[in-house]
């Protein structure tokens, strides 16, 4: 007797799509099931392609889109168990954020938009600016606003392009806390960032993006673990950098040391290793570090190991 296979909350076989002579995404699949999944990758890598394809916003030029096992292409009730919202800080500035939100209801069709708008505005914790005009917000309440909005009809599929963007770091805590009770309430998250640890915080699956292809996907600490375990080299000032080279080099999880103008770069295998021993021993050796520079942390170069990894 075969095992019955779940439908996967959110689908896409074989998806690509350009512009032209340009490829955004190339042949793309992944299954997401419920919970919290973070779109990675540096800017330019597709993240908004695939999130508005995802929306049903953009046609895929080849391949299929599905949600909760319906096509999103030309079908609007799927919106019903739907919530975008997209990278575009776009709203009516002249609404409070209680008349915006009751719009959005509105729109769905709920049958009491003024309870709901109520209850979206309480979950972004905006209850007491809510009579507010829009344009006085600051951009992070923009944000959570338009969360507010995106939620207010309680979908099962919640997609967020950058939502992070521009929240200062309570207001960023607080909307993980929310990100993480919809999930435990059931819901299907996907959102997008370029920024590793924002990742990290709340999503239990990671699909790193790049150049439009699918470079890695799964658990992130795994995924992390990757990232962090890749070959680093590391730029080092210091008051004796031959008698911090000596000390180095005896330890296993260094590669290299080179010494030139002044300075050391230093190989290793293990960054977090790496960042252990150097204080320790430059200690040890009454040597000063005057500067510490990675020079391979940039999200295109931990990317694009990921993809050579493939």
């Amino acid at each position: 007797m075969t095992e019955e296979r779940t439908t996967p909350a959110i689908s896409f076989k074989d998806v690509s799509r350009w512009y032209g002579d340009v490829v955004a995404v190339n042949e793309v699949s992944f299954e997401i099931a419920p919970g919290i999944t973070g779109l990675l990758g540096p800017n330019g890598a597709g993240k908004s392609t695939i999130l508005n394809m995802l929306a049903g916003l953009l046609k895929p030029s080849r391949g299929e889109v599905r949600i909760l096992g319906q096509s999103v292409t030309d079908n609007p009730p799927i919106y019903s168990h739907l919530g975008f919202v997209s990278e575009r800080d776009s709203i009516y500035q002249f609404m409070t954020c209680r008349e915006f939100v009751a719009l959005m209801a509105r729109l769905y069709s709920l049958p009491d938009p003024a309870t709901a708008a109520q209850r979206a505005i309480a979950t972004v914790g905006l209850e007491a600016d809510q009579d507010r005009p829009l344009g006085g917000y600051s951009k992070g309440m923009r944000q959570r606003a338009r969360i507010a909005a995106g939620i207010v009809h309680d979908p099962t599929v919640l997609v967020l392009d950058e939502p992070f963007t521009g929240t200062d770091p309570r207001q960023r805590l607080h909307m993980m806390s929310v990100l993480e009770e919809l999930a435990a309430a059931g819901k299907t998250i996907i959102f997008s960032s370029h920024i590793l640890e924002e990742v990290g915080r709340v999503a239990g699956s990671v699909l790193v993006l790049v150049g439009g292809r699918l470079a890695a996907s799964g658990n992130f600490r795994e995924i992390r673990r990757l990232m962090t375990d890749r070959p680093h080299s590391v730029r080092v000032t210091s008051s004796d950098n031959r008698a911090l080279a000596s000390a180095l080099v005896r330890q296993s999880s260094i590669s290299g040391v080179e010494i030139g103008d002044g300075r050391l770069v230093i190989h290793t295998t293990d960054l977090g290793d790496y960042a252990r021993l150097l204080p320790a021993l430059a200690r040890e050796n009454n040597v000063r570090l005057i500067e510490v520079i990675p020079t391979d942390l940039s999200l295109e170069s931990v990317f694009g190991y990921l993809v050579s990894k493939r």
